[in-house]
């Protein structure tokens, strides 16, 4: 039997179904698998021919299969994806010979976190319906996680969702998309603050621990380790469909805020996906390529960019990989996380360093050079980009020009028409919203704003929350 174990090494082991349903640890620490399952190379190779779904079956099912059976699996993934555009569902786009972009924005948001929480939605129906059970979904988005998150689990009986997003600092389309859902079990929260004070509230509400029985906490952000599952298939679905064009590896390019994306990468290489290079790609709010070149983790203060959902100078997922570098020392990761949080600045050793930049690079781009990307990306290829996708690609790029014989993927996290007034400065146009979002922007938006003071949003909970 597959057990869960935290980060942090306090917490009890758990199978998948407590896994999902908990999010968090109770220790405060993210769960990861006792051990990754393995695809053998022969397996891999055989999916470069097999439709999305046979894959996320197969890379799914091994971590899964003592809760959730093979036949249940199945008709899940298939009720997850009915509603994405494509039936490819994360389809690649060749810019070049060496540069592909994979496009995760065919879900019902326009953005990866559906094909994450369209899949979480479907896995916290069928556990709780056979617990017969309900849960209050508390999370913090910077952007899509909340949309995505709302539109996996709006309406339903057994789960009420409160998604906390940073005021002012979302695109209007995200937010929209999240303050038009009416449905009665939806609560959406705007703080006066940042992503990263959002993301604080919604940790120190788990580490409540009698807050957390009271109201049945669940989490539906990247902590979620289902939610990581889900996005390890689109890095094998494609690995293997370049290995079959080009007979070598890929590498991948990430625009990255919380680290669980990449994070997805660096699981799927466990897995056995022969990945060349994981590329970080940052934008102005650069903690992460500032750590992968220095060796030092150093926040700073967070600045408003054209990429919004990459706003974030505490990338949570980066605990996971912590755990490994670490040695899977869950007293270490628990000593450093905490004097992260309260101290400051850690340093990890050149050695530990070494290992890691075996695996990833990093890059970053600002405002203006991302602007300029979607220009030109237009202009050259006739394809518009949004400015997430941008900065991946600039990134990419940046490698490609050391690296002239690597193949990249860089993955298009997002439509362009979420980020509409980006998109105008650079190319002269706004690009339209699809056929179902085609209202949007005339629907009438309900939200509640608060501080970022977590006495407050847990009163709002409390009151919000059906018992």
């Amino acid at each position: 039997m597959l057990r869960y174990i935290s980060t942090r090494g306090a917490a009890q082991s758990l199978g998948f179904a407590d896994t999902a349903l908990a999010g968090l640890a109770s220790d405060g620490g993210l769960y990861v698998p006792e051990a990754c399952p393995q695809l053998p190379a022969s397996e891999i190779d055989n999916m470069a021919n097999q439709q999305y779904l046979e894959i996320a079956w197969r890379v799914i099912l091994p971590f899964v299969s003592d809760d959730i059976p093979s036949e249940d699996l199945v008709k899940l993934l298939r009720r997850a994806y009915k509603g994405f555009e494509t039936p490819e569902i994360a389809p690649l786009h060749r810019l070049e010979d060496n540069l592909y972009v994979q496009e995760l924005f065919h879900g019902p948001t326009l953005a990866f976190k559906d094909v994450a929480l369209q899949f979480l939605g479907q896995v916290f129906d069928l556990l709780l319906e056979k617990r017969k059970s309900r849960v209050t979904i508390v999370g913090a988005t910077s952007g899509d996680t909340g949309s995505a998150a709302i539109e996996a689990f709006r309406g339903k009986d057994n789960a009420d969702i409160f998604i906390l997003h940073p005021k002012g600092r979302v695109s209007e389309v995200q937010r929209r998309q999240m303050t038009t859902v009416i449905e009665p079990n939806v609560f959406n929260i705007a703080i006066e603050g940042s992503f990263d004070d959002c993301q604080d509230i919604v940790k120190a509400m788990f580490n409540d621990a009698r807050f957390r029985e009271e109201m049945r906490l669940s989490a539906v952000n990247s902590i979620n380790w289902a939610r990581i599952l889900a996005q390890v298939v689109y890095y094998i679905y494609a690995g293997a469909r370049i290995r079959d064009k080009t007979g070598g590896p890929v590498s991948f390019c990430v625009p990255t805020g919380n680290f669980g994306n990449v994070y997805a990468g660096y699981v799927a290489k466990s897995m056995g996906l022969e990945v060349e290079k994981l590329l970080v790609a940052s934008n102005r709010n650069d903690i992460l390529h500032r750590f992968f070149t220095t060796g030092r983790m150093q926040a700073m203060a967070v600045e408003p960019s054209l990429s919004p959902s990459m706003d974030i100078q505490i990338s949570s997922n980066f605990e996971r990989l912590l755990f490994d570098l670490y040695g899977r020392d869950g007293g270490m990761v628990a000593k450093t996380m905490k004097h992260f949080r309260s101290a400051g600045p850690f340093e990890l050793e050149e050695p530990v360093m070494k290992q890691l930049r075996e695996i990833f690079a990093s890059g970053r781009v600002d405002d203006a050079r991302t602007g300029e990307i979607i220009a030109h990306t237009y202009k050259k290829y006739d394809y518009l980009v949004d400015p997430h996708t941008a900065v991946g690609l600039g990134v990419a790029q940046d490698y490609l020009a050391q690296n002239p014989e690597a193949t990249v993927v860089s993955l298009a996290t997002a439509h362009p028409a979420k980020f509409p007034a980006a998109v105008e400065k650079s190319v002269g146009h706004a690009p339209e919203l699809p056929a179902h979002l085609a209202d949007l922007m005339t629907q009438q938006e309900k939200y509640t704003v608060l501080p970022a003071d977590l006495a407050k949003v847990q009163d709002f909970v409390r009151q919000g929350a059906r018992k």
